[in-house]
């Protein structure tokens, strides 16, 4: 697997054209790209791969882009998903962002620039998201090996007072 210097993207467009030039975009900030033109064959390619961001647009046969991103949150909760439209489905766009499925969306004809912000703050709130959940399993682990340790300082059949045993039950906590 190729090291991203940015990230890892997937695009989705039923447009060769479109794939193409977002694919050029992108590389061309230093990201790894892969693009499928449609959203069947982009579920496939979630066994194969982690991505950080995906970018798809909106109205394609068979599967819209929110119909694909949905299908997406389970696969991968904390990945940046942006819609890339033509059309103002304001309605769809405004429930997907609201439920958390949809980073951004970006309209078509979209700036190189604009584009390329976009992807790297949203990478930025996924490593965000990311640590935030890493701590919080972390401090998780900590709360319970506290109550753990409190358990046995509270024990009154003498055992919380053995220094033997109290180092062998809090060896077996941290572990």
């Amino acid at each position: 697997m190729t090291m991203a210097k940015n990230g890892r993207a997937l695009l989705i467009d039923d447009d060769g054209l479109v794939r193409a030039m977002l694919t050029d975009v992108l590389q061309t900030f230093g990201y790894v790209v892969d693009a499928d033109d449609s959203g069947e064959a982009a579920l496939a390619r979630f066994a194969a791969g982690l991505y950080d961001v995906v970018i798809t647009d909106q109205r394609m046969p068979g599967m819209t882009g929110i119909e694909l991103l949905k299908k997406t949150v389970p696969l991968r909760p904390r990945m940046v998903r942006i819609i890339l439209t033509g059309y103002t489905d304001v309605d769809a766009l405004v429930e997907a962002i609201n439920c958390g499925q949809v980073y951004r969306y970006v309209a078509k004809p979209w700036d190189n620039e604009d584009l390329r912000l976009t992807v790297r703050r949203g990478l930025e709130h996924f490593e965000s998201n990311k640590r935030s959940a890493e701590l919080d399993y972390i401090n998780q682990r900590l709360v319970s090996r506290i109550r753990g340790i409190q358990q046995l300082a509270m024990l009154d059949d003498g055992r919380g007072q053995d220094p033997q045993f109290v180092a062998t039950s809090e060896a077996a906590l941290i572990s």
